[in-house]
């Protein structure tokens, strides 16, 4: 019998779930524009536990949204997966965000496009089959009327950034599942325990999520 705690923070969606051997038992999750993750995150994991009637001595392994996506948010989610697993010496899973968000999509034939906002006309992207299997990888692209041009099937497109999207990815096979908008810790269980059984882990040290972009700061302007 395994529980893995699932932590899903790449986006503004916070989400914790807690799954019994791949079947999410329990999900808490909150989407609010300001991030709320540094808030929300730990109050929901002592929730969620509580409620389940367990200890975090029962947990078997912590997984943790990888990336891409929202540089604070997944730093909040990284470094909380992280102290869990030092303190309770338990294994760190890693999950890929877009998967996490491709496993909400049910579709029967063609391809699952998840994608994230990544500003302006750019998007983190990749491209799984309708059985989840993944065919391209994950890489940041600027959208144009051509992108994706090469896929004659259908294309599912989800994500939270459909309003841009459907101004230039306008083609007849383009479709949008518009109620698909952010990858959830529920979605990861099956994920999770996948890795667990097959003992993918990563190092809990030296794990670093997936930012795709280097992170830029800018400086202010002195004022002279």
């Amino acid at each position: 019998m395994s529980y893995i705690l699932n932590i899903e923070t790449a986006t503004k969606n916070c989400s914790i779930a807690i799954a019994k051997d791949g079947k999410t038992l329990l999900c808490k999750e909150m989407a609010e524009e300001g991030y709320s993750h540094a808030e929300k995150l730990h109050v929901f994991i002592s929730e969620i536990i509580k409620e389940l009637g367990l200890s975090f001595k029962d947990l078997s392994a912590i997984a943790v949204s990888q990336g891409p996506g929202s540089y604070t948010g997944l730093r909040i989610g990284v470094s909380a997966a992280k102290g869990l697993c030092f303190a309770l010496d338990i294994p760190l899973i890693a999950i890929d965000t877009l998967a996490v968000l491709a496993s909400q999509a049910q579709v029967s034939d063609g391809f699952i496009v998840p994608m994230l906002d990544a500003r302006r006309m750019e998007v983190y992207s990749a491209i799984f089959h309708e059985n989840l299997e993944k065919i391209r990888e994950v890489k940041a692209e600027v959208l144009t009327a051509e992108s994706f041009s090469e896929y004659k099937d259908k294309l599912y497109f989800i994500g939270d950034c459909a309003e841009k999207c459907k101004t230039v990815l306008t083609k007849e096979n383009h479709i949008f599942l518009e109620d698909i908008i952010y990858p959830s810790a529920k979605e990861m269980g099956a994920l999770s325990f996948e890795k667990y059984q097959k003992k993918d882990t990563v190092d809990v040290a030296y794990f670093e999520p997936y930012y795709l972009k280097d992170f830029i700061i800018t400086a202010s302007k002195k004022v002279v």
